[in-house]
């Protein structure tokens, strides 16, 4: 199942529960996009598909710069994955396609 399209992601984070949206596109191995949350986008960067399986990284810089890394999987019309948030350690999402 493609991963492109809109979702809709809670992110549970060590700060709680961080609700957000994702616009993703696929074209081959590749994963591009750009992730809104609280009012603050930020483009994927190095993106990468393979079968269900999705790795990407996203630079925030609310509520502090940092840089997510992302793991995911795409299950029909879910997505759910990993998130490293740098020295904050790590965090799960799920979401679900808008």
């Amino acid at each position: 199942m493609s991963a492109d399209g809109k979702w809709t992601t809670t992110m549970n984070t060590p700060m709680g529960a961080q609700s957000g949206e994702m616009e993703l596109t696929t074209d081959g191995g590749s994963l591009t996009g750009t992730l809104t949350a609280a009012g603050n986008a930020a483009e994927i960067t190095d993106g990468q598909v393979e079968g269900n399986n999705l790795s990407w990284k996203a630079s925030v810089t609310q509520p502090m710069p940092i840089t997510l890394e992302f793991t995911a999987v795409v299950d029909g019309d879910n997505i759910s994955g990993d998130v490293k948030l740098g020295a904050f350690g790590n965090a799960t999402f799920t979401g679900e396609r808008a």
